[in-house]
């Protein structure tokens, strides 16, 4: 039996847990440019199928003046890999490789291409990003949190 509707709401049954969340958000982002951040917030959240992220990170990047061709070819962005900058490819396969971790961790190679790009406290930054979208991400999958429709 399929269950319709949002589960729970963690952001009531769990206070402390959601501040926490919402701190670790805000601290992961510090010094980060907003568009490459959605760009990977959207991507990740596309390989975690969750509705409720894709819809506010892909206004949120429009917001942060991300075009709509790379909003449209994110799926995709490695055929599409002249749309986006060096340091856009490289924070968005390491966001894929933490994201997935098909092979149980993160490839040297995926890695040190993002290392060339950004310092060692930008990778920390983003890193910390990949890790928080995902904990969102799964909130919101586990809960069933539905985007609300918009006309």
């Amino acid at each position: 039996m399929t269950t319709t509707g949002q589960r729970l709401n963690i952001a009531q049954l769990a206070p402390d847990v959601y501040k926490a969340m919402v701190a670790l958000d805000s601290a992961a982002r510090k010094g980060l440019d907003p568009t490459l951040v959605e760009l990977m917030l959207t991507r990740a959240s596309q390989l975690n199928h969750c509705a409720w992220c894709l819809d506010m990170h892909t206004r949120d990047a429009r917001k942060a003046g991300v075009t709509e061709q790379k909003l449209y070819l994110l799926n995709a962005w490695e055929e599409a890999r002249d749309l986006y900058s060096d340091k856009e490819r490289a924070a968005l396969a390491l966001t894929e490789a933490v994201t997935v971790l098909t092979d149980g961790f993160v490839p040297d190679a995926v890695y040190n291409e993002a290392a060339e790009h950004f310092a060692d406290a930008e990778l920390a930054q983003l890193i910390s990003v990949i890790l928080t979208i995902n904990a969102w991400n799964r909130i919101a999958v586990t809960s069933r949190m539905a985007p609300p429709v918009r006309d």
